[in-house]
């Protein structure tokens, strides 16, 4: 009999997406001395490109401190730069230095590549279809969001 936790849908997504997450991180922490929340903010700056701390929020599904603890991180070492939002007197645009882009044009071929030996046991159907009902799940998440559930 399982329990009911590992039925729980939520509770096994999370473990499935840290497990992931950790195995890929485990490259990247001994390489480049990252931490997940670090790598994931240079993950989407390296994509993106200039965002402010809010939308790096938005952009990791981070809460503010895990996002400012690990932009400090970053700029402490010389990976991101701050500049001036322009629109927006309070708020900084953040983006990678050239060091940044280096580390991450580094780390992200590793990361793809685990991923495809991670993910080699769904066929492509299938990580379509899991595609899909992730982007359904996300968007079901945000309505009950904006409904104030």
């Amino acid at each position: 009999m399982q329990s009911r936790l590992a039925e729980f849908l939520p509770y096994r997504m999370a473990i499935t997406s840290s497990a992931v997450s950790g195995a890929i991180a485990n490259e990247y922490r001994a390489q480049f001395g990252l931490k997940i929340s670090e790598w994931r903010v240079m993950a989407v700056l390296g994509d993106a490109g200039a965002l402010t701390q809010r939308d790096l929020v938005g952009a990791t599904q981070m809460d503010k401190v895990a996002v400012n603890r690990a932009c400090k991180v970053l700029e402490d070492r010389g990976l991101l730069q701050r500049s001036p939002n322009v629109a927006d007197g309070r708020s900084h645009h953040l983006e990678l230095t050239a060091q940044g882009r280096e580390i991450h044009a580094r780390i992200w071929p590793q990361a793809q590549e685990i991923y495809e030996d991670i993910f080699a046991v769904l066929t492509p159907r299938e990580v379509e279809r899991l595609r899909g009902l992730l982007d359904k799940l996300l968007g079901a998440v945000r309505r009950f969001e904006e409904q104030g559930k």
